[in-house]
């Protein structure tokens, strides 16, 4: 049988532009999420709007100093994110990957969101019947896609990053929107845990978001199963 595979997408912002901070792709939001999926003996591939090194947020490599997994993957994974791919690349190509997963951080509010490749990306792997996942701002490259003309997260059950852990962060006045929101207006269903930072992941058909770090691991697992690896 031949091996699954993943296409991954990482931001290539490196700054939350108002306040001028380091940013970028959010470290256990992929270290989980490639830890499951490389244990199944899933094949990934990433790709970033620009190729080559996709910043990592350095806030993220401190806060997960005490996560083996993070740690970990940061030691031995670099070609990961330092290698990537324009992801214009792979337009057209969905057919040679079983699902597309998008990690957060604040990198993503700046340019997935907007970026017509990677919008054209989730039109075409969810429109394809393939897998369409996100964890914490990831899920912010999906609400400009559209699948029939319609929102592609319209009345569907969504997670990502909440307005309350954004307000938590003290980083809701630095951002240009707020993924909750967002969500909201194209006709998403938002759900979120119970707690603040709580683990939460929603499955609707195709659909897998994730909502903070910590959910990253259960996402892992929920794209795996729904890719059968």
């Amino acid at each position: 049988m031949a091996p699954k595979k993943v296409l991954v997408v990482l931001t290539s912002h490196d700054k939350i532009d108002a306040i001028g901070r380091a940013s970028g792709w959010y470290l256990p939001e992929f270290a989980h999420p490639y830890h499951v999926l490389s244990g199944k003996k899933v094949q990934v591939t990433v790709a970033s709007p620009k190729g080559g090194v996709a910043p990592l947020d350095p806030s993220s490599v401190e806060l997960a100093k005490d996560d083996p997994v993070s740690v970990s993957f940061l030691e031995n994974n670099k070609a990961l994110w330092e290698e990537t791919a324009p992801l214009k690349q792979f337009l057209g190509r969905s057919g040679e990957f079983d699902a597309l997963f998008y990690p957060g951080g604040h990198g993503p509010m700046y340019d997935l969101v907007d970026d017509a490749d990677s919008i054209a990306l989730a039109e075409e792997f969810y429109g394809s019947g393939k897998v369409v996942s996100a964890v914490c701002h990831g899920t912010i490259a999906l609400v400009n896609a559209k699948v029939g003309g319609e929102p592609l997260l319209k009345g569907k059950e969504v997670t990502g990053f909440s307005n309350d852990e954004e307000d938590f962060v003290k980083l809701t006045g630095a951002m240009p929107f707020l993924l909750e929101d967002r969500v909201n207006a194209v006709g998403g269903k938002f759900v979120k845990a119970d707690g603040i930072f709580g683990s939460k992941v929603a499955v609707d058909g195709r659909l897998i978001t994730g909502q903070n770090p910590a959910s990253a691991q259960a996402l892992g697992e929920a794209l795996a199963t729904a890719i059968g690896a």
